[in-house]
C-alpha cells in the first residue's frame, strides 16, 4: 500500500524540531484536557505519537484514494447543475473518506469536534494532500476558514458553525469581485442591516471564488455607506442552507480543475457578522489571507514533491543511447537542483508554521489569562517574524514549485507534454500558485517592508549567532559575507530616498534576503541531520551566485534609469 507520509522521512524530521515541545505544551495548555477528552495527549511524547499516527492515516488516504483519483478528477471536473456545484466523482470520494476519518477541522479545539492540532502537523497533512492532488487540496484546505471563525467570531457563531466542519462541512472565502481582484479595498458587495429582523443581508457579485458553493462561506462586504476604502468593510459568515446565493458559472481553468472556481450572485442573502464592523479587511481578512498564503506555501511544496518524484522515477526508467537518462550530467544536475529547492522551501514552510504556532498559542492563552511580560515579548517576536516570513514563503515556494514542475516536463521530454504522464497535470496545477492569494509581485510588496525596516537583517544576524558543526563553518562564513553584502546593497538602494526606485529594486532585494534566510534554515537542518548537508551547500552557493548577480545589477542602476522602462 502506498503511503505518502511513511515514504517521506523529511516530514517526520520537521515534526521533531526542538521548538515543537514548547509549541505542543502551549497548544495543549500544559496537557490539561486529558481528563475531559480521552484522546487528548498526556504529555509531549503522547502528542507527537498522535500526530504521527494521524499523518500516517492521511498519507495512506493520499496514496490509496486521492492520488489515484487525481487524473479522473482532472478530466471530469465539477459540474454546474441548477445553479449548484456537483463535484467530480473522485472529489466527492476524497472528501467523504477524509470526513469519515475525522480529518476535517483538524486544528479546531476538541470541544468543536477537532483534534486540536498545531499548525505544523496540520500543514504536513496539507502538504500530503497537495502532493496527491493540488486541486483537491484547495477544497480540503479551506477548513482554514474555521480557524478565522474560531479566532474572531462570537461564542454563538462558533457554537453554530464550528462543529459542522468535523462532520464534513465545506468552506469558502468570498473575497474577490469582478472589479476587485488583488485590491480588496475596492470590494462593493453590499451588506445592509435590517434592525427589525436583526439580520444582515448581502447583495452583489463575487468572482473567482474557490469552492464557491460551499456549506459555510466567509464573505467580505461593504457595510458602511459612502465609503470607498478598507474602513468600510466587514466580514460575514453565510450558511448555504439559506439558498440565497446562486452560482452563475464555474470557470474553465488551466489547472486545479477539480476545484470549482465560481462566480456568485448574492440576493438578500442573510449573514452573520464576524467580530466588529469596519474590521473585515483590516483585521480579519488579513489574518485569513496570511493563513491562505501559508496554505499556498504548503500546496507548492506538495506539488514540487510530486513533480520531483515523477521526474526521478522517469529518469531512472527512460533509456537513451544505451543508458538511463539519470546518468547524464544535464539530467542529474536538474534532478539534484530540484531536490535542493524542495528541501529549501520545505524548511522555510515549517519554520513559518512554527512561528505561526507560537504566536497563535499565546493569542488564545491571553483570552483566558493575562500574559506574563516574557510571554508577551515572545508573542510579539513570533508574530512579527511570522508576518515577514509568510510573504517570503509564498514567493519562494510558489516560484520554485513552478520551476520544478517546468523542469519535470523537460526531463520527461515529449512524453511530458502528453497527457500520458502525471507531470502534464502537475505542471498546469503549479501555475496558479504564483497568482492566487496574492501574486508574486504582491508578495514582494509585502516583503519589502522586512527589507526596509531591518526585520530580515535582524533575523539573519540571529541565525548567525547559532552554533554550527565545525565542518559547516565555511557555509556559515559564506552566509555572513552574503549578509554584509545584502546590508550594503539595501543602503545603496535606499540612500536616494526614492520610493519608486525602491519598488523597482524590491524583488532583487527580497530575493537576496530569502537566499540568506533560507540558507541559514537549511544549514540548521544539516546540523540536526547530515543528509541535508548537500542541500545546504548547493543552496547557499546557488544563492550566493544569484545575490552577486543582483548586486551587480543594482550597482549599475540609478533612479534616472526608471524612465527607460516607461516607454511601453
Amino acid at each position: 500500500m502506498e503511503n505518502f507520509y511513511t515514504d517521506n522521512p523529511h516530514l517526520k524530521f520537521h515534526l521533531q524540531h526542538p521548538l515543537m515541545e514548547k509549541i505542543v505544551r502551549l497548544k495543549e495548555n500544559n496537557y490539561s484536557e486529558h481528563e475531559a477528552f480521552d484522546y487528548a495527549p498526556m504529555d509531549f511524547e503522547d502528542a507527537v505519537d498522535s500526530y504521527d499516527k494521524v499523518l500516517e492515516i492521511v498519507g495512506e488516504i493520499c496514496g490509496e484514494v486521492i492520488g489515484p483519483n487525481a487524473e479522473s478528477v482532472d478530466h471530469e471536473g465539477p459540474q454546474l447543475i441548477d445553479n449548484e456545484v456537483k463535484y467530480a466523482r473522485g472529489t466527492q470520494e476524497n472528501h467523504d473518506v477524509l470526513t469519515k476519518a475525522g480529518l476535517i477541522g483538524m486544528s479546531l479545539p476538541r470541544e468543536y469536534g477537532g483534534l486540536n492540532f498545531p499548525m505544523v502537523p496540520y500543514v504536513m497533512a496539507a502538504e500530503l494532500v497537495s502532493r496527491a492532488d493540488a486541486g483537491f487540496a484547495n477544497i480540503w484546505g479551506l477548513q482554514d476558514c474555521a480557524e478565522t471563525i474560531h479566532e474572531f467570531a462570537s461564542e454563538e457563531i462558533k457554537a453554530e458553525f464550528l462543529p459542522r466542519f468535523n462532520k464534513g462541512a465545506t468552506a469558502a472565502m468570498d473575497l474577490t469581485e469582478p472589479d476587485a481582484g488583488s485590491d480588496l479595498q475596492a470590494v462593493q458587495l453590499k451588506a445592509t442591516y435590517d434592525a427589525q429582523k436583526e439580520t444582515w443581508f448581502l447583495n452583489g457579485v463575487k468572482r473567482f471564488i474557490t469552492n464557491g458553493d460551499a456549506d459555510i462561506s466567509l464573505v467580505l462586504a461593504r457595510s458602511e455607506e459612502n465609503t470607498t476604502d478598507a474602513r468600510g468593510l466587514s466580514l460575514y459568515v453565510y450558511d448555504r442552507t439559506h439558498k440565497a446565493v446562486s452560482v452563475r458559472r464555474i470557470e474553465n481553468k488551466l489547472g486545479i480543475k477539480g476545484s470549482p472556481t465560481c462566480e456568485l450572485v448574492f440576493k438578500n442573502a442573510p449573514a452573520k457578522l464576524v467580530g466588529e464592523t469596519k474590521l473585515g479587511l483590516i483585521k480579519y481578512v488579513m489574518s485569513l489571507m496570511n493563513s491562505a498564503r501559508l496554505g499556498v506555501g504548503e500546496q507548492s511544496v506538495g506539488i514540487a514533491e510530486a513533480a520531483f518524484r515523477e521526474s526521478v522515477k522517469y529518469a531512472r526508467e527512460r533509456e537513451q543511447f544505451g543508458k538511463a537518462i539519470i546518468q547524464y550530467p544535464a539530467v542529474y544536475e536538474m534532478l539534484t537542483m530540484m531536490k535542493v529547492k524542495v528541501d529549501s522551501i520545505r524548511s522555510l514552510l515549517y519554520e513559518t508554521a512554527r512561528y505561526v504556532d507560537m504566536y497563535k498559542a499565546y493569542t488564545f492563552i491571553q483570552h483566558d489569562r493575562k500574559l506574563e511580560a516574557q510571554e508577551r515579548d515572545e508573542m510579539k517576536y513570533y508574530q512579527k517574524n511570522a508576518d515577514v516570513l509568510t510573504p517570503l514563503l509564498k514567493l519562494f515556494a510558489s516560484e520554485y514549485c513552478n520551476q520544478i514542475a517546468y523542469d519535470a516536463i523537460q526531463i520527461h521530454g515529449g512524453t511530458g507534454y502528453m497527457k500520458d504522464f502525471p507531470v502534464e497535470r502537475i505542471f498546469r496545477d503549479a501555475r496558479i500558485t504564483t497568482i492566487y492569494e496574492g501574486t508574486s509581485q504582491l508578495q514582494v510588496v509585502a516583503a519589502i517592508r522586512g527589507v526596509t525596516n531591518g526585520s530580515y537583517l535582524k533575523l539573519m544576524k540571529e541565525h548567525s549567532e547559532r552554533a554550527v558543526k565545525p565542518e559547516h563553518e565555511y557555509l556559515k562564513s559564506l552566509l555572513e559575507k552574503m549578509t554584509d553584502q545584502y546590508a550594503k546593497t539595501v543602503e545603496k538602494v535606499t540612500e536616494f530616498g526614492d520610493n519608486e526606485y525602491i519598488d523597482y529594486q524590491s524583488r532583487r532585494l527580497v530575493e537576496m534576503a530569502g537566499n540568506i534566510i533560507i540558507g541559514y534554515l537549511v544549514l540548521e537542518d544539516a546540523a540536526r541531520d547530515a543528509q541535508y548537508t548537500n542541500s545546504a551547500d548547493m543552496f547557499i552557493r546557488k544563492g550566493r551566485a544569484e545575490n552577486i548577480a543582483s548586486v551587480s545589477y543594482i550597482n549599475n542602476s540609478h533612479p534616472k534609469d526608471l524612465g527607460d522602462f516607461k516607454m511601453i
